[in-house]
């Protein structure tokens, strides 16, 4: 059984010294392949080089909306010259965060429009971050005809939200918060949303599975996401993996995670 962790943050210091185990482990369950979203400039460089070591994995590149203060103007120029980059499948992790404490939304909006528009010139998809912000994300989005969809990582929002995202062309991101027992409004939206919509994710090392709290995620476990996907939507194993893997490689185009 093959199986793709679309959102994995391998190039996190938390892994250095043990990132060559760490995929070794995960191909050993039968993940065989990794998209590593960048979240900053100064990132960009280590996710690209980690594509060169690591032929499963697929770099995207992008500017995370909650680290602002570390962007500068000059960011976006650097992006748009390495999206051109033969391994990168993506523009991301972009999007809009509104929790306290996070920029301010007039800011966050700023950079988002731009690399949405980035990403519509250049026919990328983006690798979005959404919390508690689906419904003004989903009127950029709108507003931005013609970019080439992409994936709602860790989705949570309202089933109605999903149906607009499938509408724009968007896949949503499904990791270990599925795992857990109080996870009700998430259980359900699998059960009741079609497989093609989905994708799987780990967000390595973070959302670790109940069970692992206090530990690094880490991509291995995707495998545990597809089964409590498999066991709540009634569908098996293998039929998860494969219409997920189907999916995934829709979305971030016929010459990537072939």
């Amino acid at each position: 059984m093959h199986l793709i962790d679309t959102h994995c943050h391998l190039d996190f210091e938390v892994f250095d010294g043990c990132r060559q185990q760490i995929v070794e482990q995960a191909l050993q369950v039968g993940v065989r392949q990794f998209v590593v979203p960048s979240v900053t400039r100064a990132r960009f460089q280590n996710v690209l080089q980690m594509a060169n070591d690591f032929p499963c994995i697929y770099p995207a590149l992008g500017l995370h909306p909650c680290f602002i203060s570390e962007h500068q103007r000059s960011d976006l120029d650097v992006l748009q010259g390495l999206l051109s980059h033969s391994r990168v499948c993506a523009l991301g992790e972009i999007g809009l965060d509104a929790r306290e404490g996070m920029a301010a939304m007039e800011v966050q909006l700023a950079l988002f429009d731009e690399q949405l528009l980035l990403a519509r010139r250049l026919g990328k998809p983006v690798i979005l971050h959404v919390v508690k912000a689906h419904d003004l994300v989903l009127s950029r989005l709108r507003r931005v005809r013609g970019q080439a969809g992409g994936v709602v990582h860790a989705f949570s929002g309202s089933e109605q939200q999903a149906r607009e995202y499938a509408k724009l062309g968007f896949y949503l991101g499904m990791g270990g918060s599925l795992t857990y027992s109080r996870a009700t409004k998430l259980q359900g939206l699998v059960q009741r949303l079609p497989l093609k919509w989905w994708v799987l994710e780990t967000d390595s090392p973070d959302m670790p599975l109940q069970g692992f709290q206090g530990q690094p995620n880490t991509p291995s476990q995707v495998r545990r996401v597809a089964e409590t996907f498999a066991e709540l939507s009634g569908v098996s194993l293998e039929d998860v993996a494969e219409q997920t893997n189907r999916n995934a490689r829709q979305c971030f185009g016929v010459n990537y995670l072939l």
